[in-house]
């Protein structure tokens, strides 16, 4: 009988110290999950307009779904221009458009503020800047967050990374220089311009530029010289940081340490044309170029 009891106790103790076990597996599973989720916070918004537009467009994604987001628009002379709220998806994402109407009168920077909560219920308040000019837009690409933790995954912070464009590269007729344009949505990093020689082997020319707060970037490029002495396509590298998405290239053809106009092709097409036109026109009314004897 006493044997029966001590094999019934060991049996409670042993059922008792796994029930603890299990319990303290799911307690140190819930403590690790809630770190988890405080890991992840945060917002992030990306502004962007067209150069010469009415409209700017502000997409965001925040980790808090369940708080509306309020914008703000302030004029360069930190005026109210315009107010707004609305609730954001439930992944979280929402998009915003403005209008520049008659109450942006002033040319200049304008603050757009994104809010989640007022005041002291403030969860996360982000600003960014987009310029008017003339009742228009500049082109804007301009991003700003503070998320953090894993909540973003691949994929879904594009408006953090979004790129460097490299534009046509503006030349006029018989010039001795063409100007390399750009935007980039990192404002504060500056941008190096090389340009490599038609053969490849020589590098004529690199400077380093920073882009205007719009993200817009200008530089010019003198010819001449005898690191120029090549006839052919030069390449122009743009390259921001080590990012391959903040890296671009284009072509511009120097002769006789002059640049070639792109449309230069396009001239002689229209030139071939008029002759054959002309011929045509002269046969069809009986004109003969040729004297007849």
């Amino acid at each position: 009988m006493l044997n029966k009891i001590r094999m019934n106790f060991k049996r409670s103790t042993t059922s008792m110290a796994i029930a603890l076990m299990a319990l303290s597996l799911i307690s140190m599973t819930s403590i690790q999950q809630d770190a988890f989720a405080q890991q992840s916070q945060g917002m992030s918004i990306m502004a962007t307009a067209d150069k010469g537009s009415t409209t700017i467009t502000v997409t965001g994604e925040t980790v808090s779904n369940l708080t509306d987001v309020t914008f703000r628009v302030t004029s360069p002379s930190m005026n109210v221009v315009e107010i707004d709220q609305l609730s954001p998806g439930d992944d979280g994402k929402f998009v915003k458009e403005f209008k520049v109407g008659p109450t942006w009168t002033e040319d200049g920077l304008y603050k757009i503020t994104v809010m989640q909560g007022i005041g002291n219920n403030s969860l996360y308040t982000l600003n960014v800047l987009v310029e008017v000019v003339d009742g228009m837009t500049e082109r804007t690409s301009v991003t700003e967050s503070n998320m953090e933790g894993n909540l973003i995954g691949p994929g879904n912070n594009a408006a953090t990374d979004a790129g460097l464009m490299l534009d046509a590269i503006v030349i006029e007729n018989g010039s001795s220089m063409f100007e390399v344009t750009g935007l980039t949505d990192r404002v504060s990093e500056d941008i190096t311009i090389k340009v490599i020689s038609p053969d490849g082997n020589n590098v004529v020319t690199i400077k380093q530029i920073s882009p205007m707060l719009s993200g817009e970037f200008a530089a010019e490029i003198a010819v001449g010289g005898p690191l120029w002495k090549q006839d052919g396509f030069y390449t122009v590298y743009v390259q921001q940081g080590d990012n391959p998405n903040y890296s671009a290239s284009t072509e511009v053809d120097i002769l006789d340490g002059v640049v070639v106009p792109e449309f230069g092709t396009i001239a002689a097409m229209i030139l071939a044309v008029a002759i054959i036109s002309i011929i045509a026109v002269s046969a069809k009314s009986r004109l003969s170029i040729i004297p007849r004897y």
